[in-house]
Formats: structure tokens, C-alpha cells, sequence
């Protein structure tokens, strides 16, 4: 059984640790079981983006006619959409590949893994044994308990990539953010789409004013029904057959389409890697135990990223793995502070955050020491041309520190324009420091600054 100083479980994030193993002169052991890249690359960030860029263009055009401007959009070639976002995504792929092949000091097993005893995994039959071990194995698609669902053939996040012909209908079930982005994406390429949505909102994380608009706008180009629960699903002819109850009205809701998307959020991948055989602790999610320190209980067994079930985005994962690396090798006690990590769901329109919304910062603070400022994108000249009347923005202050607790973001470039607010949260900085650099004028940036002008106490 060959022994390293280090393995690493996952491709993804997992291979920052690698890289800084190897750098160190290190024997490094990868285990992955595919894809390799890990989820960003293959399954989730990359691809979709691929393919909501073009979504994007396509409502922009069809939005044009508020302007002024009438254009038509004559096709929409989903196939060449599809086959691009694939290239990129192997193209990726084979360069991390590459990049393996030519590493010293690192062997890679390629299948997956699982603990058989104290810091020993067995791949494909073979044993190793680590040192010290990280786990970055991810997560997967949760698939609903529902009458039928083992029967019927239903896309995931990561199935879906697969598609070679366009559906004609698709029912969505979920109306988290890989619902909402999915949602967009196909409905711009011309399909009939459906969002069951067992919450009472779309996307219930974000702030409720954003939820509210989004679902608004979204209910423009597809059909929208929340507060329902899906029963059952069934095949139907050459499509499928979906059975729900809304549980405000008790009104059965059933529809025919094509193809069933399950977008019901993740689940840990603790369980493929037996890690209870090392002595590792899971949460009653199933996610590995960590403490501030991204230590498991089993001693030099350290996790971060989708495994630890925390924020699930690769942006977080990359900012955990240099933390992580120093309190396991330089014995450091560093943490990270969750409370400025970043999101964004790019749904159409888009939607950035950062810290708390309006809800969580009521139960953490008397309503008293609390600031709340909104301002909509037609309240700048930039917003007033593209006429953006419905986008805002919205700030949640600490009144007596003018220290901002969150920033929710709806509208073009949502993305971007949070930026400079998660830097002021991350340097610990007040409102007053965004008025210190200079805006353009007229640019969309000064909707952060108008926001920060209409703070008061909340009622």
C-alpha cells in the first residue's frame, strides 16, 4: 500500500491544495471520480453561463421595443448554444489533464474512492494511505421522494448539459437558483416552461422584494406556481405526466411536457466516501462536520467546499482552500468570515448579494439599530435611459457603526455592481468610504450611492 504526505479528494477546489502540496516538494496522491474539474467546471458555473449569456441577448432584443428599437430575432440555433458550451467545458478539462500528466510528484486515481479504515482509501480495488488528508469531494443533485420519480427519466444541473435536440415543454421542478437560471435559459430558446415551486417564493433566500419582482418578470415568459407541492410524476405517451396540489388552495395542478428538470437543491457525497469508516462526523444533513478551523473530528483529516455544506459556490471554495492549507501544514488557526461571501443568480433580470437581508438582520438586531436604504435604478441617469423602473437596490446598515450588514442587488449587471460594496464589507469599512471614490456620472455605479442616500430606520 504506497503511502503519501498528502491526498486530496476532488478535482475542483481540491486542486489549489495540489498545487501548493507540490510546490512544497510534497508526495501528493488525487482521487477523483469525475468529472475532472469538479462541479464548477463541468456541471454548474461554466456551462450555465455558457448558455445563459446567450438567454441573455435573446430577452435584451425581445426588451428593445421599450426603447424604441424593434428587432427580430429570426432563430435561435439551441444545438450550436448547446455544442459550444460542451467544447468550452472539455476544452477545460483537457487542459487540466494536461496539466496532470506533467506532474512530478503526484499520482492520480481516477474512480470512486471510499475510507476502508483510519486514513486509508481503497479506489478501483487499490489501497493508500495519507498523512494528511483534504476532502473537497462536493455534492450532487438531490432527487425528491415522489410518487414515480424512479421510473421517469428527469434532468439534473448536470444532465441537462447533455441535450442535443430542444424540448418543446419542460416542467421545472424546484425554484431555487439553478431553477431560476434554467428556467430563463429555456424559455429564451423557445421552450414552454413550468416552475413548481414547493416554497411560498422563488429564490426564498433573497430578500422578499427581490423574490417578489423576480417571479414577476419571470411570469412574463413562463408559467410560475409557488406554494405548490409535487406529487407524483408518471409517463405519459412520449412526454411526462406531473401531479401537484397547491397548499394555499388545495387546487390539484397537472401537466403533460416533454421533459422534467428536478432542481431541488444538492446533497453531500459523504456518503460515497464512507467517512464514517475513518471515524469522520456528518451532520443530520449528511454534510461533513467541520470546525472554524475546516479540522473534521478525525485528526489530520481537514474539508471545505460543497462537502461542508456551507455556501456552495466555487468563489467561496476558492477563498477556503488557502485558509484551509495553512492551519493544516503551517499550523495556523485562520477562519473565514461567511458573513461577506458573495452570490449571484443569473436569472434574468439578475440578482447579487452579499451579508444579511432586511429578515435576518430584524432577528439578530433590535429593529432600532438598524438602517434601511432602496433606490431604483431610474433613480441614476443611467437607470432613467435604459429605463430600468423596476430594478433596485437595497442596503441593510448598522445604525450606530454605519457598518453595512448586507446588499441585495436586482437588475442589469447586478453582479458588478456589488463589487465595490462586498469590498467595503470585507475591509470592515462604513457607508461613508464608497463616497470617497469618485463615481462617473451618469453610470449605473450610482445607484450604491443613492441607495446609501435614502437609509432610515425601518418601520
Amino acid at each position: 500500500m504506497k503511502e503519501y504526505d498528502i491526498i486530496v479528494i476532488g478535482s475542483g477546489a481540491g486542486l489549489l491544495i495540489v498545487e501548493r502540496a507540490l510546490s512544497h516538494g510534497l508526495s501528493v496522491a488525487l482521487v477523483d471520480k469525475g468529472p475532472l474539474g469538479g462541479t464548477c467546471l463541468n456541471l454548474g458555473c461554466i456551462p450555465s453561463k455558457m448558455l445563459l449569456y446567450p438567454a441573455d441577448r435573446v430577452i435584451e432584443i425581445g426588451e428593445a421595443k421599450k426603447l424604441g428599437v424593434t428587432a427580430e430575432i429570426r432563430n435561435v440555433d439551441f444545438t450550436t448554444v448547446m455544442e459550444r458550451m460542451r467544447k468550452t467545458v472539455k476544452g477545460g478539462e483537457d487542459h487540466i489533464r494536461k496539466g496532470i500528466a506533467f506532474s512530478d510528484g503526484m499520482d492520480f486515481y481516477e474512480g470512486e474512492g471510499h475510507f476502508v479504515k483510519d486514513h486509508i482509501l481503497e479506489i478501483k480495488g487499490e489501497r493508500i494511505k495519507g498523512k494528511k488528508i483534504f476532502i473537497v469531494a462536493g455534492a450532487r443533485p438531490h432527487i425528491p421522494h415522489l410518487s414515480g420519480i424512479e421510473e421517469v427519466e428527469v434532468l439534473t444541473n448536470e444532465s441537462v448539459l447533455h441535450l442535443r435536440e430542444r424540448p418543446q415543454t419542460m416542467a421545472i421542478i424546484g425554484g431555487g437558483y439553478i431553477a431560476a437560471e434554467y428556467a430563463h435559459f429555456f424559455s429564451a430558446m423557445g421552450v414552454k416552461v413550468v416552475i413548481l415551486q414547493r416554497n411560498e417564493r422563488l429564490v426564498p433566500d433573497e430578500e422578499k422584494e427581490i423574490s417578489q419582482l423576480l417571479k414577476k418578470e419571470m411570469a412574463k415568459r413562463m408559467e410560475i406556481y409557488t406554494s405548490t407541492k409535487v406529487s407524483s410524476v408518471k409517463k405519459s405517451g412520449p412526454g411526462y405526466t406531473i401531479i401537484g396540489r397547491e397548499q394555499t388552495t388545495g387546487k390539484e395542478v397537472k401537466f403533460t411536457v416533454e421533459k422534467i428538470m428536478v432542481a431541488c437543491g444538492r446533497e453531500s457525497n459523504a456518503d460515497l466516501l464512507k467517512v464514517e469508516n475513518t471515524g469522520i462526523e456528518t451532520d443530520e444533513s449528511n454534510y461533513i462536520k467541520i470546525n472554524e478551523y475546516f479540522e473534521t473530528s478525525k485528526k489530520n483529516i481537514w474539508a471545505f467546499g460543497d462537502a461542508i455544506g456551507k455556501k456552495m459556490f466555487r468563489h467561496v471554495a476558492n477563498s477556503e482552500a488557502p485558509i484551509v492549507w495553512q492551519n493544516a501544514i503551517h499550523h495556523a488557526k485562520d477562519i473565514l468570515d461567511y458573513r461577506t461571501a458573495p452570490h449571484a443568480v443569473f436569472s434574468h433580470p439578475e440578482i447579487a448579494s452579499v451579508g444579511l437581508t432586511e429578515e435576518e438582520a430584524r432577528k439578530q438586531y433590535p429593529i432600532h439599530a438598524l438602517l434601511v436604504g432602496k433606490a431604483n435604478y431610474s433613480d441614476v441617469a443611467r437607470g432613467e435611459a435604459m429605463m430600468e423602473e423596476e430594478s433596485f437596490a437595497k442596503a441593510v446598515v448598522e445604525k450606530k457603526t454605519e457598518k453595512i450588514l448586507g446588499f441585495h442587488i436586482i437588475g442589469p449587471c447586478a453582479s458588478i455592481l456589488i463589487q465595490e460594496v462586498i469590498f467595503a464589507m470585507a475591509n470592515d469599512l462604513d457607508i461613508w468610504s464608497l463616497t470617497k471614490g469618485m463615481h462617473i456620472h451618469p453610470a449605473l455605479p450610482e445607484v450604491i450611492i443613492a441607495t446609501m442616500g435614502n437609509l432610515q430606520e425601518p418601520k
